[in-house]
Order: structure tokens, then C-alpha cells, then sequence
């Protein structure tokens, strides 16, 4: 029998802290200190002040299989995440099938554990077809082998407020929560940008943040009266900051994302008519930039989510209105986040563990992920090379798709390693 293979990364700043030595032994962390030696036959990583972060965590990721392969399977999309640093995911349900059957979420966690880049966590639809008409088997999905936990008709609102009252009453069983995509679906019929004034000089049909906002003010109240969690996704306005801050001012058991490219672009870049800046919800102001910053730094919003979004060519190489919404996230997240927040002083590297780790791992309850590195602790890391500063070049992605609305821009922070439970799924800037 072979001896468990051994990890000892050699010098790293655990969550920006001063350098320490980490020994992996199989899938755990064994020991954690200061000069460690190797033990015979280890692999010994070199970290030089790199900073050590547990595995990433992403609620929200589009995986896109099974029925749009053209896009992105799931093992590109788990190698676009391992790439990025992340050793979880949350795959979204609007596939084809929809993921609204406890057949469809055990095939995709299959699939997962199958090519072993990263952990998939299936979400489930919270209605048959993401229709918003019936409840889908939120029961079974939560019983079955993948285990659900989050349920998002994301791609579309649970508009009915009746429907989403009894996927709020539903999911209390398991201790599951309701993940919102916060459209009013009769107020942004046609919309194609942030209603405001690039949008009324460009003559493209707005998207105003009422459409946003009065969704979440409904569903914060709704989780309040029936004692449930929901989860706001891809929070865009600095009005829907502040309803997220005042119902957790209630102590109400509402928690929120923020996605990497609305921390960083605004609706300036529609300007261009480059249908990469198309997505779902749009790009905001600067007013609305600065205000999501504050809220992911002080805590108001709770995570990081990439909402990676991936598209065939022809879905986003053709006019404006034509146009797919949407973007690829997962290989940029981490740089965007040290672009915006750390290097901005907002956030240290313990502040983001703390919202691409242990926060979403808490929400999506991912255990064995989101997890203090430290001895007795399952091995998933990511080491990250904050000093690197490079182009973003698509052709080097993992993913299947190129829609990154950051080619050609200059970002900081490199993921130099993860490890999956101890197995290395990247090393020195490569997937393994």
C-alpha cells in the first residue's frame, strides 16, 4: 500500500498574515507553523509570501449542462473554477432540462464528482420549468444524493408572491433557502441597460432599480413573516443595499451576493455597443459601484458571486438588442476583488476569505468547505500571488466560452495553486 501522499507549502501568509509553513498529509491539513520540516517524500511548494486563502466558494455559477454543451460543461466549468481558485460551486438550474427534478441535480452532482476539478453543489428550481406556476420537488431534490440546499429559478423572478411564499414556508423543512433573482418582470419588459442617463442618450430601453429593489423589499418581508432564509442574488443598486441593510437591522435571516463586474464596470461602457457588457442585472452607475463596495465592506452583503455566465460566439458577437446577457467570471473573480477591494484598502485578505469562502460555504451549507486553515481541517486552498500583474487574455481560459468583459484589461493577483482535498488541481499557475 503507498504511502498517503504528502504537501508542504513553505512560507505563506495565511490570510495575508505573516509567513508560515502548512503540511498536507492526504485530504487534511496536518500541521501549521513556522519552519516545518518536510517529511521524506514530500512535495514541497515554495509559497514566498504568497497568501494562502481556504478554497473559494461560488453560489452562483451557470454550468450550463446538460443541453447547452456549446457554452460550457461541466467539466470546463469546474476547470474554469479550479483555475479561479475555487474548490466549490453552486451550479444553477436553468439547464436544459431544467434542474427542478432530483434526476436532473444527481446527474449534475455526478458529474462533478466524476471529473474532480472542484465540488459541484447543484441548486434546484423552485418552480416546474422556472415557469413561476408550481412548486418544483423541492422535497426530493433535498433527499436525494445531491443533497440541495439552495433553490433559485435564476435566469427569471418567482414574481407570485404566493409562490414564493410557500418555497419560503417549503424549504424550512431542510433548512434550505430560497436564492431570488430580483426582476419585476412587468417593469423591464425590453430592457437592455440601467434605465438613467446613458440610457436615455442611447435610446435603449431601461431597466430601472425600482425592478430590483421592490423584489427584494417583498421577499425580505415574506422570509420575515414565515421564519425562513432567502438569498438575494446579484444585488446591482445601492437601493437594494440599503433594503438588505435595514431587514438585517431586523435581525431577519436575509443574506446577499454581489457579483465581481458590478463591483468594477458601469453602464458608461454600453456606450460602446460591445454586447459583452450586456448582462442580467445591468451594469449600474458609479454611484451604485461605490455603494455595493461599502456594503461588501462592511458586511451588509454578504459574498462574492461570479454568476458566471457562459455563451457560444454567435450569442455574443452580433448587434446589441440580438445580444445574450451574460458573463464568464470564475478565471477573473479573485483579481477583480484585490482590484477593487483590497488594493483599494476596503478589504484585507481575511475580509476576503470571509466573503468568497466562509460566508458563502455558511449560505449554500457546503461543510468540509469555507474552513479555517488550520490543522484537522480538510485541505482545500488556494494560494494566490497578489503581487502578479497581468492582462486578462481569454484564449488561456479554461472555460468553453470567451465572453469576459475584462480582455485586454490590466488586473492583479494571480491563482498560483489549489488544492481539493490536497490534491493539487492547479499548480504554478496551471491546471494540474
Amino acid at each position: 500500500m503507498s504511502a498517503t501522499p504528502k504537501t508542504l507549502i513553505r512560507g505563506a501568509r495565511i490570510l495575508g498574515g505573516e509567513p508560515q509553513d502548512v503540511l498536507i498529509d492526504g485530504e487534511t491539513i496536518a500541521e501549521v507553523g513556522p519552519g516545518l520540516t518536510a517529511p521524506e517524500g514530500a512535495t514541497v511548494v515554495e509559497a514566498d509570501g504568497k497568501v494562502l486563502l481556504p478554497g473559494l466558494v461560488d453560489l452562483h455559477t451557470h454550468l450550463r449542462e446538460p443541453g447547452r454543451e456549446d457554452s460550457e460543461t461541466v467539466l470546463t466549468g469546474t476547470r474554469s473554477a479550479a483555475a479561479g481558485g475555487y474548490t466549490a460551486v453552486h451550479a444553477m438550474a436553468n439547464t436544459f432540462p431544467v434542474a427542478d427534478t432530483a434526476g436532473v441535480v444527481e446527474q449534475v452532482w455526478r458529474l462533478g464528482r466524476e471529473h474532480g476539478y472542484c465540488d459541484v453543489q447543484p441548486v434546484g428550481a423552485v418552480t416546474v420549468g422556472l415557469e413561476g406556476r408550481k412548486l418544483a420537488e423541492l422535497g426530493a431534490m433535498a433527499d436525494s444524493a445531491a443533497g440541495v440546499r439552495v433553490f433559485s429559478d435564476d435566469g427569471k423572478c418567482v414574481d407570485d408572491a404566493v409562490i414564493m411564499r410557500r418555497a419560503l414556508e417549503y424549504v424550512k423543512a431542510f433548512d434550505g433557502v430560497v436564492a431570488q433573482h430580483a426582476q419585476e418582470p412587468r417593469l423591464t419588459e425590453g430592457a437592455q441597460m440601467n434605465e438613467g442617463v446613458v440610457s436615455g442618450e442611447l435610446g435603449l430601453t431601461g431597466w430601472p432599480a425600482v425592478a430590483e429593489e421592490s423584489i427584494i423589499a417583498r421577499d425580505v418581508l415574506l422570509a420575515a413573516h414565515v421564519g425562513s432564509r432567502v438569498h438575494i442574488c446579484h444585488l446591482s443598486t445601492a437601493g437594494s443595499v440599503e433594503i438588505v441593510r435595514w431587514a438585517k437591522s431586523k435581525g431577519w435571516d436575509v443574506t446577499a451576493e454581489v457579483t465581481p463586474h458590478h463591483l468594477l464596470l458601469t453602464d458608461e461602457l454600453v456606450r460602446t455597443y460591445n454586447p459583452v457588457y450586456k448582462v442580467n442585472p445591468p451594469l449600474r452607475t458609479e454611484a451604485d459601484v461605490m455603494a455595493l463596495r461599502e456594503a461588501l465592506a462592511d458586511g451588509t452583503i454578504d459574498c462574492v458571486a461570479t454568476d458566471h455566465a457562459p455563451h457560444p460566439h454567435e450569442d455574443k458577437d452580433c448587434e446589441w438588442g440580438a445580444a445574450a446577457m451574460g458573463m464568464i467570471g470564475l478565471e477573473t473573480a479573485l483579481s477583480v476583488v484585490q482590484h477593487a477591494m483590497v488594493d483599494t484598502g476596503l478589504l484585507d485578505w481575511a475580509g476576503v476569505a470571509d466573503r468568497m469562502s466562509f460566508r458563502p460555504a455558511v449560505i449554500g451549507r457546503m461543510s468540509g468547505h469555507g474552513r479555517p486553515v488550520s490543522a484537522g481541517e480538510p485541505a482545500n486552498l488556494t494560494l494566490v500571488d497578489p503581487a502578479y500583474r497581468g492582462e486578462v487574455n481569454p484564449a488561456g481560459f479554461a472555460s468553453r466560452s470567451r465572453n469576459t468583459p475584462y480582455e485586454g484589461l490590466e488586473l492583479p493577483g494571480q491563482v498560483f495553486a489549489t488544492f481539493l482535498r490536497g490534491k493539487a488541481t492547479v499548480m504554478d499557475g496551471k491546471l494540474s
